[in-house]
């Protein structure tokens, strides 16, 4: 007789991230690239609108952090160090599912850019380049914090979040190959294969009308901001 517990749990399908968690990520994705590419260009007009369309898309992410499906919820993923070191040393409890959503190093990679990211964003709203760029709040700071921000923003701070987009591409690359684990598909369709009892996050017609609501209301507060430039 076999033995229930050396027996293949069962797998299903479980929508894991929400559609609007998706769009995020994917025009996040698309929106950092394409400020590499205007900053290298010197195409600032379209490097300062999509910075602010950034902004936009950060604060629609931490308010979906809240609001947003289950495993795209900070609590879902944000963990204490005592957690983390857990994890680090395999002592996973039951019910902790962190095979789901962000296992704690990937989480502490996911923050980490949405935190360079938002300073990013920041220091390009008051930076001066003082030729013919100037950020929407710069007339708010002293010169010395614009001169700070601005050589933050276009040295240190763009090396930085290069190198963790690096890190995390690296890091997709490591679970691609080592593990036989595809971290890409999910954000693309959704869905993996996990134990029929996992929890599953909300995606309806409701929750992404929501997600519109928030996404425009962000984009016009980035409007706003922008149009702040104008006395």
């Amino acid at each position: 007789m076999t033995d229930p517990a050396t027996e293949p749990t069962a797998t299903v399908r479980v929508r894991v991230w929400d559609l609007p968690t998706r769009a995020f990520h994917w025009a996040l994705v698309l929106a950092v690239v394409s400020l590499v590419v205007t900053a290298e260009l010197d195409a600032l007009d379209w490097h300062m609108r999509i910075g602010l369309g950034v902004g936009a898309l950060l604060v629609f992410r931490l308010v979906w952090g809240v609001v947003g499906g289950r495993w795209s919820r900070f609590a879902s993923f944000v963990h204490r160090p005592g957690t983390i070191l857990r994890y680090l040393r395999g002592q996973v409890q039951p019910g902790e599912h962190f095979d789901v959503g962000h296992n704690p190093l990937g989480a502490l990679s996911v923050l980490a850019l949405l935190a360079l990211l938002g300073l990013q964003v920041a220091s390009g709203l008051v930076a001066d380049d003082e030729v013919a760029t100037t950020g929407p709040l710069n007339r708010f700071v002293s010169s010395a914090v614009a001169g700070l921000a601005t050589n933050w923003h276009a040295e240190a701070g763009k090396l930085i979040l290069i190198l963790l987009v690096l890190l995390h591409v690296g890091a997709i690359a490591y679970y691609r190959r080592k593990k036989q684990i595809n971290l890409v598909m999910p954000m693309i369709t959704g869905d993996k294969q996990l134990p029929a009892d996992t929890p599953a996050s909300a995606d309806t017609l409701a929750t992404r009308l929501r997600a519109v609501v928030l996404l425009a209301a962000c984009l016009a507060l980035a409007a706003w901001v922008a149009s702040l430039a104008n006395p």
